[in-house]
């Protein structure tokens, strides 16, 4: 086809073609790969798997070539050789760069191309004639990959035999390679062991062409590049100037993965089956061997006897917990957890060695069995509202216990059970939302603690969409809305509060810090721009002021013999539906426990 070289050649690009190389066909079937009906497909014969060959790759074919009157005017299989081009690169008619990239291997079909598509008004004398639509009969042999991975040139990845799955190396991760590097002459510049060498993805290996090869690939790739340039630079033996051979094979990836930051790594040793993960509540079951910093075992799980505990429930080490919940079933994993998430700041004893204070730890660690907590979505209503009975009660525990950050989580996890209601009765509905109310005012409770004033705003706000008067869902938002420099939003929730709550004694003291707050917000301003905001400052203190001690009205319930009344508004009291920690000392506390 040495004709095809020399005329009709146009660089392709998918933007004027516009062909879908994905949808599937029937055999027989026919289809125009492009809106200008330029080229048009019939399928002969399916080819393998869901891959096509992409721009830049070297493809074989094999292909009949006939005109429109059946005339055959060239034929790879008559000469017994396939042919071969680099595809989107003009070095074939346009109608083939359209036609041969929607192909699997296998695959054979015709492709008809218009005089557009093929040599156009010149043809190609003497075999093609003008403006003639050709026909080819298209066998796609198979394919090498062909990639500039730099951009530049610098490196140009060929690749021999592809990888599985899709997961490729990041620079935290360490790979496992054997490869061979050579001069064009032939001569070897280094040659791994056929079991491969291990390193560090970001510490590199050789030289650069080899990390940057390796972040390109995918596990059990084989590559063949040409590497040049900076990529090279300081290999020994190689001229100045000169290119490399790089052949190279990906025979593991060990995913590391910051679970906790650094105080909780996994370092994946074998990969797991499908794509099952514990989850919260799950029950696991594990194999591991403990280790301190110089390789002292202090504990070992062998054999049958597996070690089992519940995900989240604190029955292991925190850090055990966060990486279990990364692992999938069969997956082997050294997991190195800090002191923070492990043993803490005392001495430990465990069967085989003591853990001093302040030790890191590592578990090589393989997960044997998972048994899945239930799923909110596969719940009845009855097993909804018992988990979500059994959450809440776990949380307010936890809130006891001054486990603040977990007490959420459980008040997370039973406000989850709620949230899909569409298969409620009416009568679930209104127990549903009964039921959540003290929760979300719980959360917005621990929330203060905490100091997260955006989630406390949040949690209040779901609060006041059940109950829109609700005090203590005003007076939390109040106050996280102060934290966040936002006065007179705090002030508008703290009147509101008032006039449901008239002699409400918290929410007056709030109002009056607020109102400070105000006021000293004014004066800066006023400050900063002279005398434009100074009638703003003088008039700050009659903004959102409280009725004077005079102005009380005891049949309005604001008399001062009123102020008193059960619990402030950080503290237990109010709506009834909450039942108080009393254990608990100090402002904001939670209580709506019941």
């Amino acid at each position: 086809m040495d004709e095809f070289n020399d005329a009709g050649m146009e660089d392709f690009d998918g933007e004027d073609d516009e062909y879908d190389s994905y949808t599937p066909m029937k055999v027989g079937e026919k289809k125009f790969l492009n809106k200008d009906e330029g080229v048009e497909k019939e399928l002969m014969k399916t080819g393998e798997g869901y891959d096509h060959p992409e721009k830049g790759d070297e493809v074989f074919v094999h292909y009949v070539g006939t005109l429109d009157d059946g005339t055959k005017f060239d034929s790879s299989r008559d000469r017994g050789d396939p042919f071969t081009f680099t595809l989107g690169q003009g070095m074939v008619i346009r109608g083939w760069d359209v036609g041969v990239a929607t192909m699997k291997k296998g695959e054979m079909c015709r492709l008809k191309c218009k005089p557009d598509y093929a040599y156009g008004a010149s043809g190609s004398p003497p075999t093609i004639p003008p403006n003639a639509t050709l026909n080819f009969e298209v066998e796609l042999l198979r394919w090498k990959s062909v990639k500039d991975i730099t951009g530049n040139g610098g490196i140009i990845k060929t690749i021999v035999t592809k990888g599985a799955g899709f997961k490729k190396p990041n620079d935290i991760d360490e790979v496992t390679v054997k490869y061979m590097a050579k001069t064009a002459d032939g001569t070897v510049l280094k040659q791994t062991p056929d079991e491969g060498i291990t390193f560090k993805v970001s510490d590199g290996d050789f030289c650069a062409a080899v990390s940057k090869t390796v972040l390109s690939m995918e596990s059990k790739e084989e590559v063949s590049c040409v590497c040049s340039g900076e990529y090279v630079e300081g290999v020994e033996g190689l001229p100045l100037g000169e290119s490399m051979t790089l052949d190279l094979t990906l025979l593991a990836i060990h995913t590391v993965e910051m679970v906790s930051g650094q105080d909780c790594v996994k370092k994946t040793l074998v990969e797991g089956e499908g794509y099952d993960r514990p989850n919260d509540g799950a029950k696991v079951g594990v194999r591991y061997t403990a280790t301190l910093p110089d390789g002292t075992v202090f504990d070992k799980v062998e054999g049958d006897d597996l070690c089992s505990w519940v995900v989240d429930e604190e029955q292991q080490i925190i850090g055990l917990d966060k990486a279990v919940l990364k692992m999938k079933k069969g997956e082997k994993a050294l997991i190195t957890i800090r002191p923070e998430l492990a043993f803490g700041a005392q001495d430990t004893v465990k069967p085989l060695a003591t853990i001093p204070a302040n030790t890191t730890v590592q578990y090589e660690m393989e997960l044997v069995e998972i048994e899945k907590a239930k799923e909110v979505w596969s719940m009845s209503t009855e097993e909804k509202f018992s988990f979500f009975e059994e959450a809440k009660a776990q949380g307010n525990t936890l809130f006891k216990e001054g486990k603040f950050q977990r007490a959420i989580k459980k008040y997370g996890k039973a406000l989850s059970t709620m949230e899909s209601d569409h298969s409620f009765t009416d009568e679930e509905k209104t127990r549903a939302k009964k039921a959540k109310l003290p929760l979300h005012l719980n959360k917005a409770a621990v929330q203060l603690k905490l100091g997260e004033w955006a989630e406390t705003r949040g949690s209040c706000g779901k609060a006041l969409e059940i109950e829109p008067n609700n005090t203590k869902a005003l007076f939390r938002r109040a106050q996280a809305h102060s934290a966040l420099e936002d006065p007179d939003l705090a002030c508008q929730d703290l009147k509101l509060l008032l006039e449901h709550d008239a002699s409400n004694k918290d929410a007056m003291r709030e109002l009056r810090r607020v109102k400070e707050k105000l006021k000293e917000q004014y004066r800066k301003e006023a400050k900063i721009f002279g005398n434009m905001f100074q009638r703003m400052s003088d008039k700050a203190g009659d903004l959102y002021d409280l009725p004077s001690k005079n102005e009380f009205d005891p049949k309005a319930g604001i008399g001062e013999e009123n102020l008193d009344f059960a619990g402030g508004m950080g503290e237990a009291g109010g709506s009834g539906e909450e039942e108080e920690n009393k254990d608990v000392p100090g402002p904001p506390s939670t209580e709506e426990s019941q």
